[in-house]
């Protein structure tokens, strides 16, 4: 779930001091959690795993309890064009961000079609309500400083969870703090219209996530391990714009295995269809 909302004022830390402190509680009270050991070989790319697992436990009891119930309602109560508008003015406050890390990348003529696709939904789709940028052949992209940092060469980094965020790496961790001084909906100046924005936004896109929760909740193996494989599929597809250099495939072990296999590859469709997460 990337938050939208900081644009023009320098980051002096006051969007984040909720979730600094609520952070530093969940980080002391999992810290003896984080010592647990792991059966199986490590993953080279989770040196943390103890630690991630835990936060990803509170994560996926948080979104049980109180996110997930709070979207299917937001799903079952608003109509599908007000969703469609709501998802579509959040994309195109995105393709700001887009745009510029477009530019970082030095993506020039993808820049330009990026751009004009913010133009063209903003006045021809009334600030963003209707995409009709889509209907004129300018489809929308993700991007993000995350992105940005492994064009620029930080390709690998290691595998991170923090608590009330989406799963994420160090490397895309830090690149959502970044996106989120630049992010049109952080920086809105008045702070209960900035909050009613951030909230209004997760439960949209949690709802366009309810179909890929369905195929995470039918994995045949692990859940977290089944995630975190996921993203990492997901980001390297994205970073590489949809074409990713071969990797060599290992068979699958057993037909577990191989099944959840087929439900990573239809997780990530999904994930990628629904515009998400960027590791914001």
């Amino acid at each position: 779930m990337k938050n939208h909302s900081q644009f023009n004022a320098p980051f002096n830390g006051r969007h984040l001091r909720p979730w600094q402190r609520l952070s530093t509680l969940l980080l002391l009270a999992l810290a003896l959690g984080g010592c647990a050991s792991i059966d199986g070989p490590p993953d080279p790319r989770d040196p943390w795993e103890a630690y991630n697992r835990s936060v990803f436990e509170f994560n996926d009891a948080v979104d049980r309890a109180v996110i997930k119930p709070v979207a299917k309602g937001y799903r079952k109560v608003v109509p599908q064009p007000v969703r469609s508008g709501v998802a579509n003015v959040f994309s195109n406050l995105d393709d700001v961000l887009v745009v510029g890390n477009d530019l970082l990348q030095f993506k020039f003529e993808r820049a330009i079609a990026d751009f004009s696709r913010l133009i063209y939904n903003t006045i021809l789709g009334v600030f963003g309500i209707f995409d009709v940028a889509s209907e004129l052949g300018l489809p929308k992209h993700n991007e993000d400083f995350g992105q940005t940092l492994a064009v620029w060469g930080w390709e690998e980094s290691a595998y991170l969870i923090v608590p009330l965020l989406p799963p994420s790496t160090v490397r895309d961790t830090g690149g959502l703090l970044v996106d989120w001084q630049f992010d049109p909906v952080t920086n809105i100046d008045r702070e209960s219209e900035r909050y009613s924005a951030i909230i209004l936004e997760t439960i949209d896109r949690r709802a366009q996530l309810l179909s890929a929760s369905r195929v995470l909740d039918e994995a045949a193996l692990d859940r977290y391990a089944f995630v975190r494989d996921a993203y990492f599929q997901l980001r390297r597809n994205q970073i590489y714009d949809g074409n990713p250099p071969q990797e060599e495939m290992l068979p699958p072990a057993d037909d577990n295995a191989d099944a959840d296999l087929e439900l990573e590859l239809e997780l990530e469709r999904e994930l990628e269809g629904s515009g998400a997460p960027k590791a914001k």
